[in-house]
């Protein structure tokens, strides 16, 4: 089977990841996964098509010049044509958009997963109303979690399309990665706490910063690093300089040595006001990291109180600095919880159970393809003998 995957990238994100997860393990089996990547003009991202070419993973750049470029329908129509595609499956309201307008008639499979959407501003609240009208056309829409599952169908998109598939990573890259950023950043004699995510107010990075702070306050030999980028940079920047913590934290910006990151980590931190389920919480549980996490989302359903990690309330800066002190102080409670919370991923959060069950959903949309196929030949081979 070949399955093309769609996206319009912001860069190395939860979906991305997902992506890269799912296509390695489907090709180390009897299928083939590719890629087709939106290179926008004005801001073209194309690190994921970086990152499979890299992986001997085969992708194709899709020319896109604005809001709405036929040329770049016609290219998808294209890509379908040249790789042979058995299923097309789009990842993001940009690709979930073009991918109906070029295929809705072509008779190709085609599926979508809606990792989470964010409605922080009128353009964006725009495309997720064209984009959940689209989902609704479909074969199938696969959901990272309930949450998500329980919006689509709010939205207007039959439950009995939806699946849901969490999501999974390859846990090998974080096996013996080595721990090089303290020594990087000249901190190796510190405690370091991380978050990993992009700087949109919806990751509540400004949270972290304020937590920080008030760890700062109490324990002046902890640091911490922010890795990812995004709209907010220049406000986060500026908040670093109104705290006064700018010698205790760096910006990282985007990194492409992330399993290094995330070994040289001693707490990691998920602050975020919205989330389905985080690709960067993932990766940092099968690093062995303990997480401290606010409970929104599904992601209680992997950071788990106690036994897999630390959870605080949203928006909740004093309980998450509280949370951090804690196993700042408490090595053994961190080594615990970063076992605990590794073996999660291994029995529960692996890239062979989700690409296993991806799989069962391209099936199910392919024959379901197939069967409207012959009935409409039937229902026209019908028509033409009464019209004998």
């Amino acid at each position: 089977m070949k399955i093309l995957h769609i996206i319009s990238s912001g860069g190395m994100y939860g979906a991305e990841a997902v992506i890269l997860n799912l296509s390695r393990t489907l090709n180390e089996g009897a299928h083939r996964s590719l890629l087709g990547v939106f290179s926008n003009f004005s801001n073209p991202n194309i690190q994921l098509h970086e990152c499979a070419s890299r992986e001997g993973i085969e992708s194709h750049l899709i020319s896109c010049g604005g809001q709405i470029d036929l040329s770049a329908i016609a290219g998808i129509r294209e890509l379908v044509s040249l790789t042979g595609a058995d299923v097309v499956h789009a990842h993001g309201y940009k690709a979930d958009i073009y991918v109906y307008c070029a295929l809705r008639n072509a008779g190709i499979p085609i599926i979508s997963t809606c990792h989470t959407w964010y409605d922080n501003d009128r353009k964006a609240r725009f495309y997720g109303v064209v984009d959940r009208f689209v989902l609704r056309s479909y074969a199938k829409v696969v959901a990272v979690s309930e949450d998500v599952r329980l919006r689509l169908i709010r939205a207007g998109v039959r439950a009995k399309k939806i699946s849901v598939i969490g999501n999974g990573i390859d846990l090998r890259p974080f096996d013996y990665a080595p721990a090089i950023l303290k020594k990087e950043l000249g901190w190796s004699a510190y405690p370091l706490v991380g978050l990993v995510g992009r700087l949109a107010v919806e990751k509540g990075v400004d949270v972290f910063l304020l937590a920080a702070a008030r760890v700062l306050a109490q324990r002046s030999d902890a640091k911490f690093v922010v890795a990812g980028d995004g709209p907010d940079r220049s406000e986060l920047d500026a908040l670093i300089d109104k705290l006064g913590i700018y010698g205790s934290v760096r910006m990282l910006g985007r990194r492409d040595d992330m399993p290094s990151l995330y070994a040289s980590l001693d707490v990691m931190v998920s602050s975020s006001r919205l989330e389905g389920l985080p690709i960067a919480i993932l990766e940092g549980m099968a690093s062995r990291l303990p997480v401290v996490a606010t409970a929104v989302g599904e992601v209680p359903s992997v950071v788990r109180d106690g036994r897999t990690g630390v959870l605080v309330p949203s928006q909740d800066m004093e309980s998450l600095a509280i949370a951090i002190l804690e196993l700042l102080r408490n090595p053994a409670q961190r080594e615990r919880l970063g076992s605990a919370a590794r073996q999660l991923i291994e029995d529960e959060f692996s890239a062979e159970r989700m690409a296993a069950d991806y799989l069962q959903v391209y099936e199910e949309v392919i024959a379901s393809v197939a069967k409207g196929k012959e009935r409409a030949n039937e229902s026209s081979s019908a028509t033409r003998g009464e019209s004998r």
